[in-house]
Order: structure tokens, then sequence, then C-alpha cells
């Protein structure tokens, strides 16, 4: 696939202009205490999740995970389209926004980790059972909240990323990188933690422009192929135009919620403490397979990877007794690029779960 290095601004603005609006204002940030595990300081500490709850009547529930760099109105598209037919909880996973996290950010956020968040949160407002819904990293935190806990989790959707199992051998960053070339931004963020978050930090409305792009407003092709950067390859531009499918107020939004951590402790899907703790609690467990419903939506433009090909790489499906693939148009952000069409793909699929599930059927067994 070939991306163009031009970074248009007027075509970023009429992108804008024509924006549908979402209005994640209007939408009240609630909170609860979760009980989490700081690995250095060799305690429990309390850390507090936001979240918006949406139609909480409704009968039927979706919790949604953004993934890096995102927030929890990312979903408005889905919000704004499943809000009267489903309860939906939205959350700001870990870090991110105003939800805090262990002051450890190397070692005490695995997957499991923010798997005991989710229903902490699910336990909090009264929900039994839900559809984990997952983009980016959120759908490898969904995968293994379904892993983990079939007892709440019945069914489950990644977006962008496939299922990373940990049947194989553990991989570093470095590892990834040698393999996928895009993935060497993660060896900064490994190897190099303090100097990324400083990097990220520096002017944070600039941070999310560079990494929210479309396959038509691209980044330079040297983005992401650093081990010692996470920006340079942007050195050269001025400005970076707005973030292409937010209105100005989506992106007001971002960089604001944004500022109340910075990126602190948004790292924490990259370190190796996390990964290795993720991968290594999995290989005691020796379970990888998840017999849930699964919906795989993945883009066919992303600059980061070749997802499609990745998941029949890496044997999936294998391990996915009840998947639907389903391959879209789009960078990595499927669902803002093009809501209506990822949309439709969920609606197509949740109807089809709903009529194949008996209200006995949405509660699995915890075989943990």
């Amino acid at each position: 696939m070939h991306w163009s290095t031009r970074l248009t601004l007027p075509f970023s603005l009429s992108f804008v202009a024509g924006a549908v609006a979402f209005n994640p204002w209007a939408y009240t940030i609630q909170s609860t205490t979760c009980r989490a595990v700081d690995r250095v300081l060799h305690e429990e500490v309390d850390i507090t999740i936001d979240y918006v709850d949406i139609n909480p009547t409704a009968e039927k529930s979706i919790i949604m995970v953004h993934g890096w760099p995102s927030l929890w109105s990312s979903w408005g598209h889905q919000i704004e389209e499943f809000n009267d037919e489903y309860r939906m909880i939205a959350i700001d996973v870990r870090g991110f926004g105003g939800s805090t996290h262990p002051v450890d950010v190397q070692s005490s956020s695995t997957l499991a980790d923010v798997t005991g968040d989710l229903t902490c949160v699910l336990e909090h407002v009264g929900i039994q059972a839900a559809i984990c819904l997952g983009h980016d990293w959120g759908a490898e935190v969904c995968y293994e909240a379904a892993r983990r806990r079939p007892d709440i989790f019945y069914a489950l959707v990644g977006v962008t990323v496939p299922y990373l199992h940990a049947a194989g051998p553990f991989a570093d960053s470095a590892q990834l990188a040698a393999v996928m070339p895009k993935l060497a931004y993660q060896v900064f963020f490994e190897n190099n933690t303090t100097e990324a978050i400083a990097e990220l930090n520096k002017d944070i409305r600039r941070s999310l422009r560079a990494t929210l792009r479309t396959v038509d407003t691209t980044p330079p092709d040297s983005f992401l192929t650093s081990t010692t950067t996470y920006l340079g390859a942007y050195d050269n531009v001025t400005e970076i135009p707005p973030i292409p499918f937010f209105s100005s107020s989506d992106e007001k939004y971002f960089v604001e919620r944004f500022s109340i951590q910075k990126f602190d402790h948004t790292l924490l899907f990259y370190t190796r403490g996390n990964r290795h703790g993720t991968w290594q609690s999995t290989q005691a467990q020796g379970n990888y397979t998840i017999p849930q419903p699964v919906l795989s939506v993945l883009p066919l433009n992303d600059p980061v990877a070749d997802w499609v090909f990745a998941a029949k790489y890496l044997k999936s499906a294998t391990f996915l007794p009840q998947l639907t693939t389903k391959t879209m148009e789009g960078a990595h952000w499927p669902h803002l690029e093009h809501p209506q069409v990822f949309n439709d793909i969920l609606r197509a699929w949740l109807e089809t779960l709903e009529h194949s599930l008996t209200p006995a059927q949405r509660v699995f067994s915890d075989e943990l």
C-alpha cells in the first residue's frame, strides 16, 4: 500500500467542515473507585475509572474500550447509532483522561489488570453480562476480558487489531519491529518510556494530530519507523492539520481531556513489564481459546500493519471458533473514518447474535 507524504490543510479543513457533529460535552462523566495492584510498591491501591453511561434502562449492554491515543468519546458515532437499543458504557482506560493509574506504569497494568477495571465498572453500574467492543489495544483488552471472564462477556467485537493470542513464545517490541518496520515506534516506547512521554507531552494537540490520520491525510512516510523518536518524522511540518474525522469541538475535547494527566500513564500497553506480564499470566493458565461469538473488523489501509495478513499469520481463527471477520476501507480508525460502513457491519452482526443466543447462552461458565 502506498501512503503519500502530503499533509494538505485545505482538504483537512473541508473534511472537518463536513463531519457529523457528536457533542461529547453533552454527556455526564461518572466515575468509580477500583482496586489495582502497584507491583513496584507491592501493594493494592485505589484508582478512579471515568465512564459515561447511556440508556441505563436498556436490557442489553455494550462496554466500549478505546485504544491509544484515545478516549471514551471516540465511540461517538456508535453511541448515536445504538443508544436507543443498548445500554452503552464507554470508559476512559486507566491513565487516559480522568481515569487514574498506579504510580508504576511499567508493570502494573497488564491486560488482566485492565480487564479488572472493566468488571469493576460493570459491577458498579449493576451490569451482569455485556458485549465488549474494543478498538486497537482496546480490542486486545476485550479479547482478554472475554478469555478470562466468559461469565460476564458473552460476545466481543475487536476493531482494527486481531486476536494477538499468547499461545506462542513471548516476542518483545524489537522482534515485532523486525518483521513489521512500522512498529519500530513501539521499541522507543518500550525502551525509552520517560523520553517518549516527554516528547508527547511537549505539545498535546500536535501529538494527537500526528497520530489520528486517515488514508487521505497521511503522515510522512518515515512516521512510526524510528526507535529513537515518535514525532521526529514531523520535524519539517510546521503545523499538522486538524484531526480529519473530528469536528473542532471533538478535537478540543480530546486535547482538554488529555491535558488532565497528559501522556504520563498512557504508554501502559507498550512497556515490556506489562506485555510480558500479560503473556506470562496467560501462559500459566494455558487457555487461549475464546468460545464466545467474536466479530473482527479489520481495515485495509492501516499504515501500521497489514492486519488481515497478521491474523492469518498468527492463526488467530484457530482460537476463535465463533469468529466472523469483516474488512473495510480505512486506516487505523475505521469506526471514525467511515462510521456508517462500520455501524452497518456491527448492526448486522449484532442482529445475528441476538437472534442466535438464548438468554441462558449469554452467560458462559467461568472456566478459569
